[in-house]
């Protein structure tokens, strides 16, 4: 099964006041996002990591990976630069295509107007907004900020694009 999330943001103390996550402090944080993606993800399963994964440097990132169930695919966001690093393990990329079955999924931490193959259904999958920013057409923002701390399944993705295709439709029926 795949999994998507984006802006973790391991290690850094500020973002919990930047984004009001309801946590005392970077320890305990990072903890319930290790055990929320834990909880639904398997080992077997791949998780694409869209971007502000980690704040610190390798050194804290690579222990944190070590517990995380699943395959990891990152994609490079605005707070990586220990990314560069381990490129030669992880790949150090801005936007990943995907396809899984048989669906085009583009990943890029920023939300994008158009993206690759967006006039031929493709979705694309992004971050950095923290929830703070609506989706236009199929593409949605996985950040932990956006999904109660957790990744989203290809399910839940696959459904939640289904629904705003379908008042989309709607929309454009009444206008």
């Amino acid at each position: 099964m795949y999994w998507f999330t984006a802006d973790e943001h391991y290690g850094h103390v500020n973002i919990i006041e930047h984004c009001q996550r309801p946590f005392m402090n970077v320890k305990e944080m990072d903890q319930y996002l290790i055990d929320t993606h834990n909880e639904v993800v398997e080992k077997r399963d791949t998780v694409v990591h869209v971007g502000d994964f980690c704040w610190k440097d390798v050194n804290y990132a690579t222990p944190i990976i070590k517990v995380l169930n699943g395959n990891h695919i990152f994609v490079c966001g605005s707070h990586d630069r220990w990314l560069k690093k381990v490129k030669d393990r992880y790949g150090y990329v801005y936007i990943r295509h995907l396809t899984i079955e048989k669906q085009v999924v583009i990943a890029c931490h920023y939300a994008m107007r158009v993206w690759p193959q967006s006039h031929h259904g493709s979705w694309q999958v992004y971050g950095h907004s923290h929830g703070k920013l609506e989706p236009l057409g199929r593409q949605y923002d996985v950040g932990v900020d956006n999904n109660d701390f957790y990744p989203v399944s290809f399910e839940e993705l696959k459904n939640t694009i289904r629904r705003n295709d379908e008042s989309t439709a709607k929309q454009k029926l009444q206008e």
